[in-house]
């Protein structure tokens, strides 16, 4: 019991701790901040952004944020920066400089030659009066009172001050180029949010004549043929124009022979449901999932602007295609 109670409030204090350097980043969002963001903006070229240890793996996570965000940017070895890579860095970059004691040796021997290729330098530093700092144009303030290391080695209150004051930065860069959902999922096409943002749903319907589509006057045992040899588990029930008016579903099918076997002279039209949930073709595969959801409906019809049914989409699809992600009742 003591051994738990130990682990568990050595748990909390660690997150004590680091909420509180975070607490404390919010007044660090200054005019220096502004600046670092208006010299990203307007840069012609990428963010170089290096770093060295955990510096540096804070560094890659910070680069991985901002390209996914709409800010190009690309990490930068300190050390083998020094042994050729330093040549991917161009007069239009910006470069962005890691370090929590501001005195990295190896970012300390990049800086000279960030100066002579005339490179914006930013530096995110845990020591203001450090000599990185003094030979930046702009230092953005990552210190922290006390790391969560009770012996003040591992950093990590100070590596979580670096990613969220780098979260600060591309999510900010991000309004300001009103980066949207979408632009997003281009940046995302394999991932969930990219199939939600860009799928659409003719891409997925069932379409053409293998539309389940019966007209009203179809007699019962006609439209379940057409039912089952469409294997959708529904059909479209159209007008004489071709215009949607009702769906039959294999529910229908079933409520109905409840109440009588006797089903000689029934027509399409007496089964059909009215005002059938349905999709304007065009939309995103999204909006038609949230449809179904919302309905608890498990088949679409997909209508044209005159709403004629063009296509037919089942549950099951949206489910192949990865957009359903949690499971349903």
């Amino acid at each position: 019991m003591n051994s738990q109670s130990f682990e568990i409030e050595k748990g909390k204090q660690v997150i004590r701790i680091e909420a509180q350097s975070l607490a404390a980043l919010v007044d660090k969002i200054n005019a220096s901040f502004e600046q670092a963001v208006r010299i990203i903006f307007e840069a012609k070229g990428r963010i170089v952004i290096t770093g060295m240890g955990k510096s540096g793996i804070i560094a890659r996570k910070i680069v991985a944020t901002m390209n996914s965000t709409g800010t190009p940017a690309i990490f930068l070895h300190s050390s083998d920066a020094v042994h050729g890579d330093l040549g991917m860095v161009r007069r239009e970059d910006v470069v962005v400089c890691l370090s929590k004691s501001g005195e990295t040796q190896e970012i300390s021997q990049l800086i000279p030659i960030f100066k002579r290729i005339e490179v914006p330098i930013i530096a995110m530093l845990g020591r203001m009066n450090s000599s990185i700092a003094k030979e930046s144009d702009v230092v953005l303030d990552v210190s922290v009172e006390e790391e969560a290391c009770p012996h003040d080695l591992a950093p990590t209150s100070s590596t979580t001050a670096m990613l969220a004051m780098g979260d600060a930065l591309a999510i900010t860069l991000l309004e300001k180029r009103n980066f949207s959902k979408e632009d997003f999922a281009m940046f995302h096409p394999g991932g969930n949010l990219g199939k939600r943002l860009l799928l659409k749903i003719e891409e997925l319907m069932t379409g053409g004549a293998l539309v389940p589509k019966v007209l009203l006057t179809t007699s019962l045992r006609d439209t379940i043929l057409e039912m089952t040899t469409k294997r959708l588990g529904a059909t479209c029930v159209v007008d004489a124009e071709g215009i949607l008016r009702g769906v039959i579903t294999d529910g229908d099918l079933r409520r109905l022979l409840q109440k009588t076997t006797d089903v000689s002279g029934v027509t399409a039209e007496q089964v059909m449901t009215r005002n059938p949930k349905k999709i304007l073709f065009g939309a995103l595969a999204a909006a038609a999932l949230q449809e179904m959801e919302t309905f608890k409906i498990t088949q679409l019809i997909i209508v044209d602007r005159e709403d004629r049914p063009v296509g037919m989409v089942h549950i099951h699809e949206l489910v192949k295609a990865g957009l359903v992600t949690q499971e349903r009742g």
